[in-house]
């Protein structure tokens, strides 16, 4: 479990594809400090572990249903990426609770100062982020950073970013045009599954019963 507050923001240094798998390299040097492998470290907003050591960096392999659904594919040799530890159970909860699963990925449309903070416009991309997950003043994450919506519609979202938030990430090198990985809120997934689940309408297959009118027949109950 992550909180949203990137630690650091790291540079990709190598990229091996394989088809729709990849294996990144990444250097870091806060989130190096103690990483053992197979710890979880979140880049851009996606659970990765970290399958090598090697000095300052560290290799994670990326499966084809995370290249398939997030941005990570898109990504090249020298790019900035944030960073993320998971949560210490002894740590501070600044954030929200991030599981580093993204929902889907998003444009960004426009991006403009407001005072003192950048008002950044999202549009998401092939419908993959429903709109009852988006909640004004409710919380998103965004490559990775928990921030809070100003504005959320069916035609996208939005989120105000203050300055040391903006320079603290790699969200200050992403422009109109450039994609970001989202994760909605996870409480309200939960809830709704739940929900729907009492009421047999969950996504998941419910086993059928084997049970009919015949079957109480032949056995004496009618």
């Amino acid at each position: 479990m992550f909180t949203g507050l990137v630690e650091e923001v790291g540079t990709l240094q190598a990229v091996n594809k394989r088809g729709e798998a990849m294996v990144l390299r990444i250097r870091a040097l806060k989130v190096m400090k103690d990483v053992q492998i197979g710890d979880s470290i979140a880049v851009n907003g996606v659970c990765l572990t970290a399958t090598a050591l090697e000095g300052q960096s560290f290799l994670a392999d990326v499966m084809p249903q995370t290249f398939r659904h997030t941005t990570l594919k898109d990504l090249a040799p020298g790019d900035p990426v944030n960073l993320e530890r998971a949560m210490l159970a002894n740590g501070r909860f600044g954030g929200h609770i991030v599981q580093g699963h993204v929902d889907g990925v998003a444009i960004i449309t426009n991006r403009t100062p407001d005072a003192n903070a950048i008002r950044f416009e999202f549009r998401p991309v092939d419908g993959t982020i429903e709109a009852k997950y988006l909640i004004p003043r409710g919380s998103i994450t965004i490559d990775g950073i928990s921030l809070t919506l100003t504005r959320a519609d069916e035609d996208g979202f939005a989120v105000s970013i203050i300055p040391h938030t903006l320079q603290e990430t790699a969200l200050a090198h992403k422009h109109p045009g450039d994609s970001v990985n989202i994760e909605c809120d996870v409480l309200g997934k939960y809830v709704e599954h739940l929900l729907r689940y009492g009421k047999g309408e969950s996504n998941q297959a419910q086993p059928r019963s084997s049970i009919s009118k015949s079957f109480l027949e032949e056995n004496g109950f009618l």
